[in-house]
């Protein structure tokens, strides 16, 4: 990022001094912006403000990129300066400029390829995975939780206040249908004739629950009503089953600032109004409210949505949109900016009625949605629909338990979250190169190792223990002044090259809600790592040069990690 910033504000420098000896006929300066050519062959930055000046001043965008050119200040960083095309400035750096990056990299750490955005600090709301509190996981569930946890990571390096949140959906009648089938099981647990309804829960995990309040409570239950042991045990099975889906997204690794209760959008506050009160009278005031067939609307047809909505039914009972108006308007209450919420793509259909609740409210653009395509799990290229152990479908704990956080996370996050994901059990549980993830973390570990040798005994003992940090033990270990100048090497530039690029990497996978770039870009790294270490010994005679490959090493270290961290993955020391 600093090398960007230093080079845009050397062009910028060279257009002022044109402009000022009349090489240049511009009034202003145009914005500087400079960007990575696909082909390495055109040089490490290229820029195109001669062509975007042309129109101002009147002239052929080579003769003014011949001008900037002429005018540049010289720098040690640029090792030569071309233009191509119809006009295209090139940049080609020194390697001056990319061994900087490892002291760059080493001084700021855990910090390096942080960013601000241009707007400002936005405080942003990410809200996904959001199941309903009525059974386990699906595994679609597993692909939000790395998604959402991956998305909040990237955005708040890149310098967004992200807030992450679970929107826990226990208002409505599927609630009463979940506690009137755990009342059913445990009828029928206890010797009862009594049959499930079509409107129930029937999976094995009902039944669980059931028993579970048969060995606390014995069948006391047996003599309360229906009602009231429907009641009793809808908030019994929706405390475990909510318990459960916090137990198992800490596992994953993935933690929230708020569980969001539905209920407390009806609930009255003490101006006597609820979320769903004040939604609705907000949006009346800007008349998108009517009433209709003893019904009550919102006029979502007037931005963009198909039809008109229903808020309340005729009967008085609130629409399950309603929720959906009361808890983003909750949201713009607490002073979100910005609103993401990651859905299963069979929500597409809401996404139009949902935008048009917020620009009713006067904050058009105010809703982003990310839609999570499907997951398809697979063994040996054979599909899997049904658990071993239940013969039910596979949920997020049991592929997490048979595969690991890190695979699966690694796996959930390598392709867009708009591409269907394939994927393949056992080879996701690959203790080889053939997993990616595996791959990469061996890189780190690896890495680890070679630091490790040229470091007190006791420090490698410390860190294999947990009692000190890679950081300080490299600390302990290297020297303080190192000429990096001796980092020469074709391949330790490539690899120089490549973390230079990773703050621009995190500012745009933040910006394009594009974490997936992370798995790609943590396997080119470990890939140019594993190539540099064949190609330059790091452990010699000459001592200097040993230093400076091992700066290097703890560079690319401190990166690798910083990748992984991002993707919510764990970067282990030792393999």
């Amino acid at each position: 990022m600093q090398t960007r910033e230093n080079l845009e504000a050397l062009i910028t420098t060279a257009i002022e001094s044109a402009i000022d000896d009349a090489s240049l006929n511009l009034s202003d300066v145009p914005p500087v912006a400079l960007e990575r050519p696909r082909d390495l062959t055109n040089g490490d930055w290229a820029c195109t403000v001669a062509m975007r000046a042309a129109k101002q001043a009147h002239t052929n965008p080579r003769v003014i990129a011949q001008a900037i050119v002429d005018h540049l200040p010289k720098n040690d960083q640029i090792e030569s300066v071309s233009i191509a095309g119809p006009g295209f400035i090139n940049i080609t750096l020194a390697p001056s400029a990319f061994q900087s990056i490892v002291a760059e990299v080493r001084t700021q750490g855990n910090d390096y390829g942080k960013g601000t955005i241009p707007d400002g600090k936005r405080y942003v709301n990410v809200e996904y995975i959001s199941a309903n509190p009525t059974g386990p996981m699906h595994v679609g569930h597993g692909r939000w939780a790395a998604l959402g946890d991956a998305t909040s990571r990237v955005m708040r390096h890149a310098g967004y206040d992200v807030y992450e949140e679970f929107y826990i959906n226990d208002h409505g009648t599927q609630m009463d249908v979940f506690g009137n089938s755990v009342s059913i099981r445990y009828q029928q647990l206890l010797g009862r004739d009594v049959e499930m309804p079509e409107q129930c829960y029937a999976g094995a995990y009902v039944k669980d629950i059931a028993q579970s309040i048969i060995d606390k409570d014995g069948d006391k239950w047996l003599a309360s009503s229906d009602h009231d042991r429907m009641v009793a045990f809808r908030e019994m099975a929706y405390t475990y089953e909510l318990s459960e889906q916090k137990r198992i997204t800490k596992e994953f690794g993935t933690t929230f600032d708020k569980w969001f209760s539905e209920r407390t959008l009806y609930a009255k506050g003490p101006d006597g109004t609820s979320a769903v009160d004040r939604s609705i009278a907000a949006m009346r005031e800007k008349g998108y409210i009517y009433e209709k067939d003893g019904a009550t609307w919102f006029r979502s047809s007037a931005f963009d949505d198909d039809k008109d909505r229903v808020l309340i039914k005729a009967n008085g009972e609130y629409t399950y949109f309603m929720s959906d108006v009361a808890y983003h308007y909750d949201k713009l209450e607490r002073g979100f900016d910005h609103l993401i919420d990651i859905w299963g793509a069979d929500h597409h259909g809401y996404i139009a009625r949902c935008k048009a609740m917020l620009a009713a409210w006067g904050r058009p653009g105010a809703l982003e949605v990310m839609l999570g395509q499907l997951v398809n799990l697979f063994r040996d290229g054979k599909p899997v629909r049904m658990s071993k152990r239940t013969g039910e479908m596979v949920t997020f704990e049991e592929l997490i338990d048979e595969v690991g956080v890190d695979s699966t996370r690694w796996m959930m996050l390598s392709r867009s979250s708009d591409q269907t994901i394939d994927f393949d059990i056992e080879a996701a549980k690959r203790k080889d190169s053939s997993n990616p993830v595996y791959y990469v973390q061996y890189a780190h570990a690896r890495i680890c190792s070679i630091l490790r040798k040229v470091a007190d005994p006791a420090d490698g003992e410390a860190v294999r223990k947990g009692e000190m940090t890679m950081d300080d033990l490299v600390a302990h270990a290297l020297p303080a002044d190192i000429d990096l100048s001796l980092l020469k090497d074709p391949s330790e530039i490539a690899l120089m090259r490549k973390m230079e690029g990773f703050g621009d990497l995190v500012a745009d996978a933040a910006r394009d809600r594009a974490a997936f770039r992370l798995t790609h870009y943590a396997q080119d790294l470990a890939s140019l790592f594993h190539s540099s270490y064949t190609n330059c010994h790091v452990l010699g005679d000459d001592a200097d040069l040993q230093n400076a490959r091992l700066a290097l090493c703890d560079a690319t270290r401190i990166v690798l990690q910083l990748s992984l961290s991002l993707l919510g993955i764990s970067a282990p020391t030792h393999m």
